[in-house]
């Protein structure tokens, strides 16, 4: 396997993401997992056990080392990892003195309560987790679990946008919550995903259809019949009519990614939680000889208006209809509004 690694990294790849990493060795006893006493009917068949023989045993610790090193040898290359742990578990993958994987994911964003003061607890047991030298990343959706605008609701999938690029740490978006495409509806007939055939209810292919190009047939993604059918509003909810849309959840994301890309506070300046207040989370982000920015998330269905220790102008709002406003005294954010704001100079 490491021979495999080589071989695409000579071919000039960026990097590796390791797909269910915890599960890549097994106890060398091969001694059967423990019955989960807490399994009962209805729940996924892969909870009956309580996985300790086959999971994140520690031996798999030392296979992303040697992983690690490989990758070492070749400049500018990643090792991400795919992991569903405790953060606690997650931090051990980062390796000793940082020889382990460049970026261990973390989905708890996935299955977050999005509301203001779960969020601040989270966002700080994170960043306490981390070991000397580990980065941080943040992961809003993936091909396993439901899509955000199902999980969240478009206007809320806004905030989360806004949060998963202004947090501290490499932002990963999956393929089509850009578009807030929702969850798909798939006929029983069409279902792909063996966890379906098996246990009908618990498959993932209603995160997994096709991303949406344009209005033509197969929304442009493809001149056959795709492997799932579209999502139901694909007609209008796709990148072409998005594009034109100055206010869609689309550019809403490629003005977050501009943002990011302007700000160096933002790719790499410290974290600093305000805390929460009123619904709304806040906090700042700051890099010496750079003005600080406010990133303040009102997570709440209620206007709302926040003190700011000084004035200073909105940079971007989640609506996209408040770039440059000043903000004199009370920062007012409407219902599910998001805002990053600088100190006027």
């Amino acid at each position: 396997m490491l021979d495999v690694l080589r071989y695409w990294l000579d071919i000039g790849v960026d990097g590796f993401r390791v797909d269910a990493l915890w599960a890549l060795i097994e106890d060398d006893r091969l001694r059967d997992n423990p019955r989960n006493p807490d399994w009962r009917p209805g729940k996924p068949e892969s909870a009956r056990q309580l996985h300790l023989y086959n999971g994140d045993r520690p031996e798999v610790h030392e296979a992303v080392a040697e992983m690690r090193q490989i990758l070492d040898a070749y400049p500018d290359r990643v090792l991400i990892v795919e992991l569903y742990l405790p953060f606690d578990r997650l931090a051990l993958y980062y390796g000793q003195e940082a020889r382990g994987a460049h970026l261990p994911f973390n989905f708890h964003l996935i299955s977050a309560d999005w509301r203001a003061e779960s969020l601040v607890k989270l966002i700080k047991d994170y960043e306490a987790s981390l070991p000397p030298g580990g980065w941080p990343n943040w992961v809003l959706g993936n091909h396993d679990k439901r899509r955000v605008a199902s999980r969240l609701g478009e206007s809320k999938a806004r905030l989360a946008a806004m949060a998963l690029m202004t947090l501290r740490g490499t932002p990963t978006l999956y393929c089509g919550d850009e578009l807030a495409i929702p969850d798909g509806l798939i006929p029983p007939d069409q279902a792909q995903d063996p966890v379906e055939r098996r246990e009908p209810g618990e498959g993932r292919d209603p995160a997994r259809t096709p991303m949406a190009w344009d209005a033509s047939a197969n929304a442009g993604f493809t001149t056959e019949k795709p492997w799932l059918p579209l999502h139901p509003d694909w007609a209008r909810r796709n990148v072409a009519a998005m594009r034109k849309d100055p206010a869609s959840i689309l550019n809403l994301h490629r003005q977050l990614i501009a943002f990011r890309r302007e700000r160096k506070a933002l790719r790499i300046g410290d974290y600093k939680s305000i805390g929460f207040k009123d619904g709304c989370l806040m906090f700042e982000r700051a890099l010496q000889g750079e003005p600080p920015i406010t990133v303040a998330l009102n997570l709440s269905d209620a206007p709302t208006r926040l003190s700011l220790r000084s004035g200073g102008r909105i940079l971007l709002s989640s609506f996209l209809d408040r770039d440059g406003e000043r903000v004199v005294g009370d920062l007012k954010l409407r219902p599910l509004e998001g805002v990053a704001v600088a100190p006027t100079r």
